[in-house]
């Protein structure tokens, strides 16, 4: 079998010695920037809102497309308006 290589430096033996703490300066962290609370009620109100205006916005597509599927246009109806009607 082969021997392995002997190292020209001396094994250190770090237990037997205390070791010194870091001395490298750092800066402190940066500071932390304030999130200011969103008004909840405010935040409520703007997703009501956008719920219901998604939900009629959904609606008319629904009884348009449903409309169009029927066989009903707006180009069946003829408008005819008199001085009388104003």
């Amino acid at each position: 079998m082969a021997a392995p290589l002997g190292s020209g430096k001396k094994s250190v033996n770090l237990a037997s010695a205390p070791v010194p703490g870091s001395r490298i300066r750092r800066d402190p962290p940066p500071k932390v920037k304030e999130v200011p609370l969103r008004d909840l009620e405010e935040h409520d109100r703007r997703n009501a809102v956008i719920g219901v205006i998604t939900f009629a916005l959904a609606i008319c597509v629904i009884l348009a497309g449903f409309s169009s599927v029927s066989g009903c246009t707006l180009d069946q109806y003829e408008l005819r308006m008199d001085s009388r009607d104003l």
